[in-house]
């Protein structure tokens, strides 16, 4: 196979990938205008959920356009050779095989494609959220968040790739199975802190105060021993009035978050009934399964990752004159797209299962 093929073939998946898409986003828009379900008419007000189908529409159109310029942009940076161009610099700086040469690679790939994001992130903030009244958020949090989101990705992501080019250069095509360990770790711990040490990097996080409400979740946790080390207010409102709710944790590290927003906007037996909801999440075990199953499918990425990287033939398709890691991995993801497509549609399948799980503990 050459390199010229190794590209089109690309392409190709690229583009129908992206077609494919589409065709789902519009079966899924043409289900929703079907109109509102007859076991809810008279519960479920239809001038909202009217509402609702406009604010889909808007969001599929936009997602059409913006999706479709990122289309371009990625195909032309494949088919220019300035990937290519810009790793043979690299490494002519760096040298072959240099550790620095792929992070400064893989962060001026990182920062270019977040700059293309922000208009289309700040038309669909500050243009079709609010159009739609959801939008709270100001011009500084916007800004702040985008920041913040691009140093964690340089400091997290920048010490995982060191990990695992470091692996890859140390242990050869055996490294796999050392960075599933590393990458298996890694979401444990991201699992069991995400409240505690992620969420008031963007939020501001309260324990709820004492009251009524805070007596019932404690009273109704302790029913379905379901233990809790707190119940957290997150100021959502700052950036939406969508309302929201989730726990986190794993053993003794389990939080409850309520947005403010619902609090606001619901009674104290609606909020029961969400956390009932959170709650049949972990009676079903689905936090458990769902972090095995993304180990397991990160486990099969990095074995079938290991052998392709080394792959001269990835890298010339890029337009590259050297053999360069990043461009290899950059191809093989590329290449995977179609695999990982139907991984999205079991993994998807698997959560809408769950949700009906949780749905009907909280019934019960």
């Amino acid at each position: 196979m050459t390199p010229s093929i190794i590209l089109i073939i690309i392409c190709t998946l690229l583009v129908v990938q992206f077609v494919f898409e589409e065709i789902l986003d519009n079966i899924n828009l043409k289900h929703f205008e079907r109109g509102l379900p007859d076991a809810l008419k008279g519960i479920y007000d239809d001038e909202k959920y009217q509402k609702a189908i406009e604010y889909g529409k808007t969001k599929n159109q936009f997602g059409l356009w913006s999706g479709l310029f990122s289309l371009c942009f990625t195909l032309f940076l494949l088919l220019s050779g300035v990937l290519g161009q810009l790793s043979d610099y690299l490494v002519g700086i760096f040298g072959f095989g240099s550790i620095l040469s792929t992070l400064v690679f893989l962060g001026i790939f990182s920062v270019a494609s977040s700059l293309i994001d922000i208009p289309f992130s700040y038309y669909s903030t500050f243009v079709i959220e609010d159009k739609f009244g959801f939008n709270k958020s100001s011009k500084f949090t916007f800004f702040k968040d985008f920041i913040v989101s691009l140093l964690m990705t340089f400091v997290v992501g920048g010490v995982l790739i060191s990990v695992f080019l470091w692996l890859y250069q140390t242990l050869g095509p055996d490294f796999w199975v050392y960075f599933w360990v590393v990458a298996g770790t890694f979401i444990v711990l991201l699992n069991m802190f995400y409240t505690s040490l992620i969420v008031p990097l963007f939020n501001k996080l309260s324990p709820i105060e004492d009251g009524e409400l805070k007596d019932a979740i404690n009273d109704y946790a302790k029913k379905n021993e379901f233990s809790l080390t707190g119940i957290f207010v997150i100021d959502g409102s700052k950036r939406s009035s969508k309302a929201n709710a989730f726990f986190s944790g794993i053993g003794k590290q389990k939080k409850v978050v309520l947005y403010d927003t619902l609090i606001q906007n619901h009674s104290k037996e609606e909020l029961i009934a969400v956390l009932a909801h959170e709650i049949g999440h972990y009676k079903h075990k689905h936090i458990i399964y769902s972090m095995i199953l993304s180990l397991l499918q990160i486990g099969a990425i990095l074995w079938f990752s290991a052998q392709f990287l080394d792959n001269q033939l990835f890298s010339s398709a890029l337009g590259a004159s050297q053999n360069a890691l990043h461009l290899n991995m950059i191809v093989f993801f590329m290449l995977f797209s179609p695999i990982s497509t139907c991984i999205g549609v079991l993994m998807n399948s698997f959560s809408r299962k769950n949700e009906y799980e949780a749905d009907k503990f909280a019934k019960d």
